[in-house]
């Protein structure tokens, strides 16, 4: 017997799924989904058909009354009015069913479909730590070349009974004569002559601590005692005998170790880095670093540094900056103005260096860094960053943020300025202990 109600007949179920069918149909596509509207409710105490108490009609009877539907477009196909209260949303897409909200502006004409809004903060994490590494990679590179250009040639080590180290660092800066490399062409372009070996031009003690930065010019003519020593390159040692020379004679006598040691026993101040600059080196910082503006007091003229300069501000280039820093027979107080000059011109120079233009410009800043680095000989124990210490406060002290003075001088014998042994004493003791230098220099 079949149970199936004769409107749900077996054989009225029209296609169908399952048990096997072969009937061909296939599953249909989203549509839009009808809605359901349903019948009023009956009074209470009613079933749901007719009247109280009536029975619902039979199976056989008909079939009972189906819901009506309409579509989401609002229409009831004929089915009845369009329910309102009920979800009007389309099974797929749409825009009342929730979902994704595309944006108009996202619509891809190539795909012909919406693409997901870009992800702005995962990109800016990704940018961030692109930027990141590249700093980083960059840095470390830069260290590592720029530390191999540096000459680590003066082994302080043989430098013999060595005064105790204060507080701070001391700095013993020597700009010389040294034409190493040079050529013919250069030589007579740059005035600076064809004596054989190597003589100091200038020397200056650069004192960094925490009270204050001070630049203290030692002139060339010093008068110096040149004390027991040991030779740099023979290791023998040399007794003193008392004999006084000029400073720079020092250097021309057994190079850097033996200035050094003449320093320290005549000023009784620790030297804790050796760093020296030549002819030619010098002129390249200048010319890399696009020139260096200098304010000029009173113009001068020099033929044997080729010096020729009009008063006011000025651009120097390589050739004029080495003139300048040179130049001693145009005036009267040859050595003392000289080093004036020298402090003025090394302080603008740093001051050049550190501006923006230069430090944020690579085409600039690698070539100055470059030329600075190839053109320097220092200590074995020099790093990089004793280096930039000693750069940075040379910046500062010609920002005013420390002093600059030549040592103090009481007269002179020979040829040769004698210092002052009283202000010396003091000067060097309050540069040992760190604390801000009251002495002034000539």
């Amino acid at each position: 017997m079949n149970d199936w109600p004769e409107g749900w007949s077996d054989e009225n179920r029209g296609p169908r799924y399952g048990r096997g069918s072969a009937g061909g149909a296939q599953p249909e596509g989203a549509r839009v989904m009808r809605q359901v509207r349903r019948g009023p409710a009956g009074p209470p105490g009613q079933g749901g058909y007719g009247a109280p108490g009536q029975a619902a009609p039979p199976y056989g009877g008909g079939v009972p009354q189906q819901p009506s539907y309409v579509d989401g477009q609002g229409h009831d196909g004929g089915y009845g009015e369009y329910d309102s209260g009920y979800n009007t949303g389309q099974v797929y897409g749409g825009h009342g069913g929730g979902g994704f909200v595309p944006n108009d502006n996202d619509a891809d004409p190539d795909m012909g479909r919406y693409r997901p809004r870009p992800n702005w903060r995962r990109r800016i994490k990704w940018t961030a730590i692109t930027l990141a590494t590249v700093l980083i990679v960059t840095s470390v590179a830069t260290y590592f070349w720029a530390d191999s250009k540096l000459h680590r040639d003066v082994d302080l080590s043989k430098v013999i009974d060595r005064p105790e180290a204060g507080k701070g660092t001391n700095y013993l800066i020597v700009g010389s004569d040294s034409r190493k490399g040079m050529t013919s062409e250069d030589k007579k372009k740059l005035h600076t002559g064809s004596a054989e070996g190597q003589r100091t031009d200038s020397m200056m003690i650069l004192h960094v601590g925490d009270n204050g930065d001070t630049l203290v010019s030692l002139p060339r003519d010093s008068d110096v005692e040149i004390p027991s020593y040991v030779g740099s390159t023979s290791g023998k040692e040399y007794k003193s005998t008392g004999r006084h020379t000029k400073l720079n004679a020092a250097y021309a006598e057994d190079g850097p170790t033996l200035l050094v040691r003449t320093v320290e026993y005549n000023t009784g101040l620790h030297i804790d880095h050796y760093v020296e600059i030549g002819f030619a080196g010098f002129a390249k910082i200048v010319d890399a670093v696009g020139g260096v503006e200098i304010d000029i007091d009173k113009g001068f003229k020099d033929k044997y540094s080729g010096a020729d300069f009009k008063s006011g501000k000025q651009t120097l280039n390589g050739e004029q900056a080495l003139a300048f820093v040179r130049t001693r027979h145009a005036f009267a107080a040859s050595d003392l103005q000289r080093t004036k000059n020298q402090q003025k011109f090394l302080s603008a120079l740093a001051h050049q260096v550190a501006t923006p233009s230069t430090v944020l410009n690579p085409f600039k800043f690698y070539p100055t860094m470059g030329a600075g680095l190839d053109s320097l000989t220092v200590d074995k124990d020099m790093s990089l960053w004793d280096l930039a210490s000693m750069f940075w406060a040379m910046k500062g002290v010609s920002g005013g943020d420390g002093t600059s003075m030549n040592m103090p001088v009481s007269g002179s014998t020979g040829g040769n300025l004698v210092w002052d042994k009283a202000k010396v004493k003091t000067l060097v003791s309050e540069l040992k202990d760190d604390q801000k230098v009251t002495v002034a220099g000539n």
